[in-house]
Order: C-alpha cells, then structure tokens, then sequence
C-alpha cells in the first residue's frame, strides 16, 4: 500500500501560500478528486515522491521528456553550461545552433523567435499575424488549448459557429469579440465561417494533432481543407505544435499530415525540460517582427543559456543517425506506444470496458467511451467517474498518468519493453476496478 502522508501535508502547506497549492491547475488533482504527489527527484522512465514511492511517468513534465528524465548526456552539458553563468541578456552562438537543428526538423521555419512559454509563442504568433495581415479577428477550435492569453480564452456562443465570450473571468468581452470559436473537426463550421468572416481574418490557430481535449486526432483531410480555406482567404493558418511538435512524427502533425502552415508553435521539447517555446515561419512574415519590422516582442530570459543547451542537447538525441538495423528515435517511441496501447485496449476489452484508444507517434491516450471521439463534445461525454477510478488503481500500481481524461500522455526513450508491460499489467487490474465499480 502506498504511503502519501507527506504529500497530503506538502499540499496542505502549499495551500497556504499559492493558489490552490499549485503553480498551474491540472497538478492539484481535481479532476480525479485527490491530493497531487509532490515529486522528490526523476530519473529516466521514473518519478520518485517526497513519500518514497516510485512511479512509471508517463506525464513526461508534460511532453518535454523526450528522451527521459535526466538523462546523462543532457545533465552533463547544462553542468558544464551554469558554470559558464545561467543568463547574459545578449546573443549567443547557442541560440542559432538551436535554430538550426529545429529548422533542419521544420523545413516550414525559415526564420524563428525563441520565447519562454507556449502561451508566449501563440500569443505572439497571433500578434504577428495580426499585423502582417492588418486585420483583427482570428479563428480557435473548441477544445484545443493554446495557452492563457486573453484572446484564447474563448468559448463559442450560441450557435454552431459564432464570436465567442470570455471563458474565463478577467477576459474582456471586446477582446473575445474578435476571436471565433469554432467545433473542431467540424468541416461545414469551418467553411461557413471562412465564407462570411474570410476576409476579416487575421489567422486560423489550431493545435493540428489535439492534446488538451484528451487525445483527438484530425479527421482525414480536415487539415488540407484548412489549408485551403485560410489560402483562399489570404489568412495565415497557425499550427499550435506546442505538445505534438516532434512527437506526431519526428516533424510533428505538419510532417505526418503533409501540410505546410505559414507559422508554426513550438515549446516542451526544444526546452529538454527548461522553459523554452518558439514560433517561426514564413520568412516575410517573421521579419514583420521587431527589430526587423514594426510587430513588437521582446523577452529578458528568452534564448536563456541553459534553456538553449538542453534543447540542443535533447534535439541531438532524437535527430541522431540509428545504429544500423534499428529504426530512428521518433519511430522507436512509435512503436514502443503502439504496443502499450495494444496491451491496454487487450486488458480493457477482456475486462468487458469499452474505450477509445488514440495514438500520434509518441502521444496517446484513451476516453471511457463507446464511439470514436472527434471533438470537444464527444471527449466531455465520456465517463469521468471511470477515468477517476481508471487512475487511482494504475496510481496504486505504480504507474503514473495524466490526473485528467481531458489530458495526453507520452511515452520516453527511457521507457523500457519491461516498464510497458508492468503498466499492461496494471491496466488489467485498473479495468477490473472501474468494471467492478458499474455493476
């Protein structure tokens, strides 16, 4: 039985001092109704807590551990790197090595800017969509999550497709006013609003592979027609790769879907697991921004020294040539998460539990459901009671997941075939709760 008193009072503590006891919401638990663990050390497939106990991670600080948690090519260089100072405020070489690397991946960056956070790139992007097309509205998907900017923030009104309100309270509704919320997946929607709003919009931002509705995958051909509408319409079509970035394929959604967008999101990964995003895209574009062009954008930290090494570092690692005979990085992780997802949809329907089970590259994840899941809708329509028992049995079994159905796991290359079958094995029992608890 697993011991968390410390991490009950940890929590206890934290409340006293920070909004709910968290620093970002989805780690208090609340979706599963429990207390989160506080986590002590990580290492390779592995998280420990401040409790002892230890857990098969496949949160992965939410997609950036790539290559697993400390891993030793990664630690050594950010040594090396802090003893060099851990901020100058000034160019370094480091910065365009970056670049590069990401730009050998994402032939669509012809020109990137390094920022701190995802929600810092899709708040720019959209900036800078904005004032390269001179027109003020955008297009969001519901159900996909581009950060905490204002803008975003947004749900849909009545209708199938409308100007959308705040969803959060301190979002004014003249900002919310300009952006339209539209159902993802949904192809009449997404024409019907190009045909009425195509010419007064700036851009069309979407995560391509969706991760913050659960795991939602595009319907065949829903990304081409988004391609050709924003074409159409003179707008820029924005591709929030954020989390699916380099995990859809090694080239994210837009390698693996063939599209190629005018700008594109990037964080999680380029970091190595310190705070890094970018976005980058079509050259004429990016040099709209200061101090190339008029757009403004600027960051203290951004290009941060020791950010920069662990992306190069992390980077290095799954572009690396394979040994002879083997498959690439990306292809590795691909197959590694196809088998484990196998495992647990053998375990769920031997337990006699329907599920949905999703998978891009190295993403995955599954919704106590009976259909396919397109959209928003159809994820919030699963059983989250399920879920929650789904998680605290996998939890007491030593494997760690998502607190959220609403959320994407990630398999590492630290994920071992003997941790996927530790985690197949406790999916069986898992099952069996969440049977045991419908009869």
């Amino acid at each position: 039985m697993r011991h968390t008193e410390k991490s009950r009072a940890a929590f206890d503590e934290a409340k006293q001092y920070m909004p709910g006891g968290v620093n970002s919401p989805v780690r208090s638990f609340a979706n599963v109704g429990g207390n989160p663990l506080f986590i002590a050390r990580a290492e390779g497939a592995y998280i420990y807590d401040i409790d002892g106990n230890s857990y098969i991670d496949y949160v992965g600080s939410w997609g950036p551990m790539i290559v697993g948690h400390a891993h030793p090519q990664v630690v050594k260089a950010l040594q090396e790197a802090v003893a060099r100072g851990t901020s100058y405020g000034a160019p370094t070489l480091m910065e365009t090595e970056l670049a590069k690397l990401v730009q050998s991946v994402y032939p669509t960056i012809e020109c990137i800017r390094m920022v701190n956070s995802g929600t810092e790139a899709t708040m720019s992007a959209l900036r800078l969509a904005r004032g390269y097309t001179g027109r003020d509205k955008i297009v969001k998907f519901i159900g996909c999550y581009h950060g905490h900017n204002d803008s975003l923030l947004v749900s849909a009104g009545s209708g199938m497709a409308t100007f959308g309100v705040p969803s959060s309270p301190g979002v004014t509704k003249g900002t919310a006013a300009d952006t339209i919320a539209v159902p993802y997946n949904d192809e009449d929607a997404i024409r019907d609003v190009m045909e009425r709003e195509g010419d007064h919009i700036a851009a069309v931002i979407v995560e391509p592979v969706a991760g913050n509705m659960g795991l939602v995958l595009p319907r065949q051909g829903y990304l081409s027609l988004l391609r050709e509408l924003t074409e159409q319409h003179g707008t820029l079509l924005i591709f929030d790769e954020v989390m699916c970035g380099f995990r859809a394929s090694l080239g994210g959604a837009q390698a693996a879907y063939g599209i190629r967008p005018d700008l594109t999101c990037l964080g999680k990964i380029i970091g190595g697991g310190l705070p890094v995003a970018a976005y980058g895209g079509r050259r004429e574009i990016m040099e709209q921004i200061s101090p190339s062009g008029p757009v403004y954008q600027a960051g203290t930290l951004s290009g941060n020294p020791l950010a920069m090494t662990a992306g190069i570092e992390t980077l290095k690692l799954i572009t690396a040539d394979p040994e002879e005979g083997k498959a690439d990085y990306s292809r590795e992780l691909t197959i590694k998460t196809k088998n484990l997802l196998l495992g647990w949809q053998r375990t769920a329907k031997e337990a006699g539990v329907p599920i949905c089970a999703h998978q891009a590259g190295s993403m995955f994840g599954i919704f106590f459901i009976d259909r396919d899941v397109y959209n928003y809708e159809d994820a919030a329509a699963a059983d989250q009671d399920a879920f929650r028992i789904w998680f605290e049995t996998m939890l007491d079994e030593g494997v760690y997941l998502a607190p959220s159905q609403f959320e994407t796991v990630f398999m590492s290359g630290a994920h071992t075939d003997k941790d996927i079958e530790h985690t197949i094995a406790a999916s069986e029992k898992a099952f069996v709760a969440v049977k045991k608890a419908r009869k």
